[in-house]
């Protein structure tokens, strides 16, 4: 089995996604985005989702390719990338590094958003995966010991975990904001399990 029969035959994963062909921009830009946010990958062009292998004109992919780092992310994605030759078939490998800089993808409606990987998926962020995100960037020391309010809060979650953040606006009594800042600190000091699917986003206390 060659190098890249290896690689496909593992498939689709957090760093690693198969495409037929560039065609789709913004899907194609918000899979590097998400590559790029989360832990950095590979994007193979001329595979399909099940790893078999189609075959593309891998420089008019990459001329695609570097029209969407260009044009549908921001800011601008470096890309490298990597031709790959499977019988009588030409792959075209894009890759990017994890980025410490979050980009954001344009979406249909020409919003930009940011979006990460998880597994095989490609998803949408949330606000306090992007709150956490700016404290990573700023640091928030974790206190010695909690207030009361953050002590009923994390008993509430103890309580109704796993949960989604609908349910702790009902039951907290507390506004949005303080809300979102909260968890956002608690998912920020680990204390807070986050875990994303294309079911939604659901929180728990981290064991």
């Amino acid at each position: 089995m060659s190098e890249i029969q290896r690689l496909i035959a593992d498939g689709e994963g957090r760093q690693l996604d198969f495409e037929i062909s560039a065609d789709d921009k913004q899907n194609i830009a918000r899979i590097l985005v998400a590559l790029a946010n989360t832990e950095g990958g590979r994007l193979l062009i001329g595979v399909n989702d099940k790893g078999r292998i189609k075959g593309v004109n891998p420089e008019e992919e990459l001329s695609v390719v570097e029209e969407i780092s260009h044009g549908y992310c921001q800011p601008e994605l470096n890309i490298e990338s990597n031709i790959w030759e499977e019988g009588h078939h030409l792959l075209l490998e894009v890759s990017v590094k994890k980025s410490e800089i979050r980009h954001k993808a344009i979406d249909e409606g020409g919003r930009w958003k940011h979006y990460i990987r998880v597994e095989n998926l490609t998803l949408l962020s949330n606000k306090i995966l992007e709150r956490t995100w700016h404290l990573e960037k700023c640091g928030q020391d974790r206190p010695h010991v909690f207030d009361e309010l953050t002590t009923g809060f994390l008993k509430l979650i103890r309580e109704e975990s796993p949960f989604r953040i609908s349910k702790l606006y009902k039951k907290s009594g507390m506004k949005m904001n303080e809300v979102d800042k909260l968890l956002a600190q608690l998912v920020y000091w680990k204390v807070v399990q986050m875990e994303m699917s294309e079911f939604g986003t659901f929180y728990s206390i981290k064991e």
